[in-house]
């Protein structure tokens, strides 16, 4: 049986989710208690216009969910550590006759990071495979979703500081992640870029996801993170990245914000990290001027698609973007 990844533009059933419970994520003060949960259900809630969402919640945070969900959005009870969906779920595929299977990749909490727990959180992505009735592809890979992007006709995009990271995977080599790549998700053709955002590898970071990098819109067609500004870290990355994919693949450059700082640093604010859905893309926003140039290239890339933005600015204060908390499962 060979599987394969489909692209995000594919036909969806679904989208899942986890909502914040007590850590990072959720914060020490009522203030960011209500600013993660109106966040996460504001992306439940752009996405629910377009296709069913379900969303996984803690047994101590059952309360504050229905609170803050519409009636609307569906909800599983399981104990959670986290709340970024896409890194703790499973990835979804499709066998040759469309059948479903879901590959759970090891998860440690973004390379065995010091400030993370996961022995919750790495159950999630079998739960979530029994939900959907998928069948379960076991990985060794300590891998997440965010590490990889694709165009569903077998070419990923990954980074080096992500599987080849010594908290993750320290004894394998690119073959070895490849070979695992092309098993599980039918990936024949993996692009290796060197590194991630800036921001990204601070302590709170994943240590150079992809999906705030570039992504495919496209076969042949990637759409990459453009920071402008030469006085930030990723002036230069950003750059490296657009020459090393414009070797192959035709290139959307999307500008970052133009707000290059807050109160941590530099920050690692990023159009790229949306998400598509049936008809729509959700899109990060930061009230910023950039915004609606970035909503801009976004409709023009994905034709036929309604933008709808969710401020993303408390999601990447807590280390991440849309993407990032969402997990599609294609039809």
């Amino acid at each position: 049986m060979s599987w394969r990844m489909p692209a995000e533009g594919e036909p969806q059933v679904r989208t899942w989710m986890a909502f914040p419970s007590a850590g990072y994520s959720l914060g020490d003060t009522a203030e960011e208690h209500h600013e993660a949960r109106s966040t996460w259900a504001a992306v439940a809630h752009a996405i629910s216009e377009f296709e069913p969402v379900t969303v996984v919640v803690d047994p101590d945070e059952v309360t504050y969910a229905k609170k803050y969900l519409s009636a609307g959005i569906e909800t599983v009870e399981a104990p959670l550590n986290d709340a970024w969906m896409r890194d703790i779920g499973p990835t979804f595929v499709l066998d040759e006759n469309g059948k479903l299977g879901a590959v759970d990749w090891v998860f440690n909490g973004w390379g065995a990071q010091e400030w993370a727990r996961w022995d919750r959180d790495a159950k999630i992505g079998k739960l979530i495979a029994e939900l959907a009735g998928a069948e379960l592809i076991s990985s060794p890979v300590v891998n997440e979703g965010g590490g990889i992007q694709v165009d569903g006709q077998g070419t990923v995009l990954v980074t080096e500081t992500v599987q080849l990271d010594p908290g993750r995977n320290p004894t394998l080599t690119k073959a070895d992640v490849e070979a695992e790549l092309a098993r599980t998700i039918g990936a024949t053709d993996a692009v290796w870029l060197p590194y991630g955002l800036h921001r990204d590898e601070d302590e709170f970071g994943t240590r150079g996801h992809v999906d705030i990098v570039a992504g495919f819109v496209a076969p042949g067609v990637v759409i990459v993170h453009d920071q402008q500004h030469p006085g930030h870290p990723d002036f230069v990355r950003s750059k490296a990245f657009t020459d090393l994919l414009g070797e192959r693949f035709e290139v959307v450059k999307v500008p970052a914000p133009k707000t290059i700082r807050d109160d941590e640093g530099y920050v690692d604010y990023s159009y790229i990290n949306h998400l598509v859905v049936n008809d729509g893309v959700i899109a990060c926003s930061y009230d910023d001027p950039n915004d609606p140039v970035a909503a801009g290239i976004l409709a023009d890339a994905y034709p036929g698609r309604k933008v709808v933005t969710v401020d993303a600015r408390p999601l990447f204060a807590r280390g991440g973007g849309i993407h990032c908390i969402t997990q599609h499962q294609p039809k």
